[in-house]
Formats: C-alpha cells, sequence, structure tokens
C-alpha cells in the first residue's frame, strides 16, 4: 500500500493498494479487488476484506461504485452492498467510519479531503473521466458538503505514464479540438501520426482549474510495473483475456491521527 503525504492527516485514513498481498491466483495474483473481473467472487471478497483492513474499517463499510468513465458523483450517507454499487465515477462524504473506494488498472485514482471540514472524496478518473468533467464534478460535491477548494488536498494515484500511453491521430484531435493549449500533454511518439499522451499532467491541470493547490502525484507508472500493478493496457498487448484491478480508497476515522 502507497500513502500519500499530502493526505497523511489527522482522522483521515487512506491507501493506493497495488496488487501485492491478496489472496487471488493467475492474472489476477494478487489483490484484485474488482467486482467487475472474472476472478473467483470469493477472492475479490476477501482481498476487498484484507483493504478494507488496512485503513482501518470494516468491509461492509467500503464503497465502490459501477464506473462508467462519465462525471457523476455520489454523495454517500450509509453504504451499499458491492454487487448492488450505483453507477458513477466518484463518491463523497462526511460521515466517519465509511471508505470510498475507486479501481484502476491505468486511469488515474484520486482521493480528495479537506481536514478542516471533514469532507473526503474518490474519483476514478481516465482520459474521458477527466475531459468530461469528473474532477469539476467531486470537486463541487465536495463543497457542498462544506469543503473550500483551497483547502482541499488530493493525490493523484499510479496510472499510465506519458511514455507508456501511446494514443492515435483522432485522440489528439479531440482534445485540440476543445482547446489548442492541451497540446502540451503530448508528445511525438515513434509512429507517425501517433502521440505519448500525460494522463498524470492533464489531471493535475483539471484540478488545479477547479480550484485546487494543493496536489500530490504518486508517479508510479501502472503499465511497465507488472510485479507491482495491473494494467488493462499491458493486458491487451499481451492478449490476456482479463485483469485485475487495484484499489484507492479514502476514510474518515474516529481515531485522532493517521
Amino acid at each position: 500500500m502507497i500513502r500519500a503525504d499530502t493526505l497523511s492527516v489527522p482522522q483521515v485514513e487512506h491507501g493506493f493498494f497495488t496488487r501485492k498481498g491478496g489472496v487471488s491466483t493467475g492474472i489476477y495474483a494478487s489483490l484484485n479487488c474488482g467486482v467487475g473481473s472474472d476472478d473467483d467472487p470469493a477472492h475479490v471478497a476477501e482481498n476487498r476484506r484484507l483493504a478494507a483492513g488496512l485503513i482501518g474499517v470494516p468491509d461492509a463499510m467500503l464503497c465502490t461504485v459501477h464506473q462508467v468513465h462519465g462525471q457523476d458523483v455520489v454523495f454517500v450517507t450509509k453504504p451499499w452492498p458491492a454487487t448492488t454499487r450505483p453507477k458513477a465515477d466518484a463518491m463523497v462524504t462526511r460521515a466517519p467510519g465509511i471508505a470510498l473506494g475507486v479501481l484502476a488498472a491505468d486511469c488515474a485514482p484520486i482521493l480528495f479531503c479537506d481536514p478542516a471540514a471533514k469532507v473526503i472524496g474518490a474519483a476514478h478518473s481516465g482520459w474521458q473521466g477527466a475531459f468530461k468533467g469528473v474532477i469539476e464534478s467531486t470537486v463541487r460535491a465536495m463543497m457542498r458538503l462544506g469543503a473550500k477548494a483551497p483547502s482541499i488536498r488530493a493525490a493523484i494515484g499510479p496510472c499510465i505514464a506519458q511514455p507508456s500511453y501511446e494514443v492515435g491521430p483522432d485522440f489528439h484531435t479531440r482534445f485540440l479540438g476543445r482547446d489548442e493549449a492541451f497540446e502540451r500533454f503530448f508528445a511525438p511518439s515513434g509512429r507517425a501520426g501517433h502521440f505519448l499522451f500525460d494522463l498524470t499532467g492533464f489531471v493535475e491541470f483539471r484540478l488545479r482549474e477547479a480550484g485546487l493547490t494543493q496536489i500530490e502525484r504518486l508517479n508510479r507508472d501502472t503499465y511497465s510495473d507488472p510485479e507491482h500493478f495491473y494494467s488493462y493496457r499491458r493486458t491487451t498487448h499481451r492478449g490476456e483475456p482479463d485483469y485485475g484491478r487495484q484499489l484507492s480508497a479514502i476514510a474518515l476515522v474516529a481515531r485522532g491521527t493517521s
């Protein structure tokens, strides 16, 4: 489990989990927390229990959503079963004891907290979510619960890094059609008409545009590190049938230190 310095504050517990420390086997080895994968459901449930325990909550208090690469945010007041997840890509709460978790295997997991307002959030942000506005939606939802943008801290977890993220001309055109200044998030690749996209940089840009200044990048590349991370793109390139998902989670806890 990886922790971010910016989120290490009293009464907040969090973790960006790697693929290590679980019970799954084969291509899912070992801490696969993806309910949507084809892994043994009993293994996934045990992995979620282990992960929840490491951030100090029972597994029944760990909330994840059915992620759809959109911008919708759920206000969480009580937990739900893992099998009845609402469709969304972010959650916010001010309820102690509930862990907000997002799953990723190349997309960027983002964890948020406003320590003064005691409001937390979690967002799943691939390029589509970031482009559509999931980050801004999450910040607005936190502010509805009493958070203030300058006080919100955010950490961008392990995701696919620019050297590993080649995209085609249509992708490039879509971004520049929105704003020509987005050219700075692209670098030439080794193939004509293709580019390397800086997902982490784009996510950080959207966070700053939403008014945040306390932002940390963990700078871990999921694609190039199969020992520690699952990766959808690496799985696709290898022709494997499925892939696991890393969990990133944050909770408000009762004790005085994290």
